[in-house]
């Protein structure tokens, strides 16, 4: 039987793939916008700025030249931590909630090597007696 955060937490996770769905779309569909900005800022670079240029154009020209797989990644890292920290919530251990975002995931992995070295020390430590 299902606890009333499981349940949320497979809601969630419906909500935030149809979410995504509809930002896809909506990213593909402006996709030839984005392309023909880009075709237009690379044909026409001028050599100097313009003077009635604003900073928001020129933000926008700027961001409009990084390449693809750099929006991707700036894209992708936060969005597949968002998605595995709702599904963690899916799981009948509270406990277990959060263990898929990468700082927790990193804390729990280094707190469990210093645990071991500081066991192995210990057992280092003692003495065996031959009887």
């Amino acid at each position: 039987m299902m606890n009333f955060r499981q349940r949320m937490g497979w809601i969630g996770v419906g909500l935030y793939l149809l979410a995504s769905a509809a930002a896809f779309y909506y990213v593909f569909e402006i996709n030839e916008t984005y392309n023909k900005l880009a075709l237009e800022h690379i044909q026409q670079h001028p050599k100097e700025p313009q003077e009635g240029t604003t900073w928001t154009h020129s933000l926008k020209v700027r961001l409009l030249s990084l390449p693809f797989w750099l929006w991707t990644i700036i894209f992708l890292i936060p969005y597949l931590q968002m998605f595995l920290f709702i599904y963690s919530c899916t799981r009948a251990d509270p406990k277990t909630v959060g263990y898929c975002i990468i700082p927790i995931c990193l804390a729990v992995i280094c707190n469990r090597h210093q645990t071991f070295v500081k066991a192995s020390n210990q057992i280092s430590r003692l003495q065996l007696i031959d009887t």
